[in-house]
C-alpha cells in the first residue's frame, strides 16, 4: 500500500525562490538581505535540485514511492478519460535475503543497483520504473496493449537474469526476478491501492509458481452497461444530445 507524505512537510514541488526566502526567515532570527541576480539563480538551481531529488530512489536513482503514486495516479485518471490501456509491472528479486546472508548487505546493494540499470535499459522513456521498496520494484507502461506488456515483461526477465553482477573481485552473481502484472480499469476510476494490490497478487501467483517467471492478469473487460453510460456521459448528453450515442457509448475522440 503506498501511503502519502506526511502533511506537515513542506511540498517541494509547490517551493518556488520567495516561497524559499520567507521561510528561511521565519526560521531564523536574523533578518535576511536581499537576494541578488545571481544569488537568485543559484538558490532556484538548488530548489530545482531538490525537486528531483524528492522523487528519486536514493541508492538506484529511480523513481521512488511518492513519484510512482503521481504517475499511478496520472494514468487512472488517463485512462478513465481515454480507455487506453496502462500496464503496472511489479517485480521482486528471487531469494534476495540470501544475497544478504551470504555476501553481506554492501552486495546487496550492489544487486539493487544493477537490476535498476538493467530494469531501466528495458523500458522505453515514456514509461516508469521506481523502487517499490526493499528488493521490489514497480513498471508502470503507459499506451501498452497485452501482447507489448508480455514482450516488455519477458524482456526484463531475461536481461536481469543474463546480466553478471560483480559484488568481489572474484564474485560474479546472478539473479532472477519474478513479474506480476495488472492492466489498469479502463473507462472506471480506480484507486492506485487497488491497482498494485491486484499487481501484487499476480507476484504472488509467479513467486508461489516457482519463481524466475512472470505472471499477467488479462486485460479486465471494463465495459460498461447503458445505465453506467448515462451516469459517465449523460450530463453531456443532455447539453448537446449528439455528442454521445448512448447505443454504443462512443463519444467523439474517445474523450471523456
Amino acid at each position: 500500500m503506498i501511503h502519502p507524505a506526511p502533511s506537515n512537510l513542506v511540498d517541494l514541488h509547490k517551493l518556488r525562490l520567495d516561497a524559499a526566502h520567507a521561510l528561511l526567515a521565519r526560521t531564523g532570527t536574523a533578518e535576511l538581505p536581499p537576494i541578488d541576480g545571481d544569488a537568485t539563480t543559484y538558490i532556484q538551481a538548488v530548489i530545482d535540485g531538490l525537486n528531483e531529488l524528492s522523487l528519486k530512489d536514493a541508492l538506484t536513482g529511480l523513481s521512488n514511492r511518492r513519484q510512482l503514486e503521481r504517475v499511478l495516479e496520472a494514468e487512472i485518471d488517463r485512462v478513465a478519460r481515454s480507455g487506453e490501456a496502462a500496464l503496472l509491472l511489479m517485480l521482486d528479486i528471487d531469494h534476495f535475503k540470501s544475497v544478504n546472508d551470504n555476501y553481506g548487505h554492501l552486495a546487496g546493494d550492489q544487486v539493487l543497483q544493477a537490476v535498476a540499470q538493467a530494469l531501466a535499459g528495458c523500458i522505453r522513456p515514456m514509461d516508469t520504473a521506481a523502487r517499490y521498496g526493499g528488493e521490489e520494484f514497480a513498471v508502470v507502461l503507459p499506451s501498452c496493449q497485452p501482447a507489448f506488456g508480455q514482450v516488455v515483461a519477458e524482456r526484463i526477465c531475461r536481461t536481469i537474469e543474463a546480466t553478471p553482477i560483480r559484488v568481489s573481485p572474484s564474485v560474479d552473481l546472478r539473479v532472477t526476478v519474478s513479474i506480476g502484472g495488472a492492466f489498469a480499469l479502463q473507462w472506471i476510476r480506480s484507486t492506485t491501492e487497488l491497482w498494485v494490490d491486484r499487481a501484487d497478487q499476480q507476484l504472488y501467483v509467479a513467486k508461489t509458481g516457482g519463481r524466475n517467471r512472470l505472471c499477467l492478469e488479462e486485460q479486465p473487460d471494463s465495459t460498461v452497461s447503458a445505465e453506467e453510460k448515462h451516469l459517465l456521459f449523460g450530463h453531456l448528453a443532455a447539453a448537446d444530445p449528439a455528442w454521445i450515442d448512448m447505443s454504443s457509448g462512443a463519444a467523439p475522440g474517445g474523450a471523456v
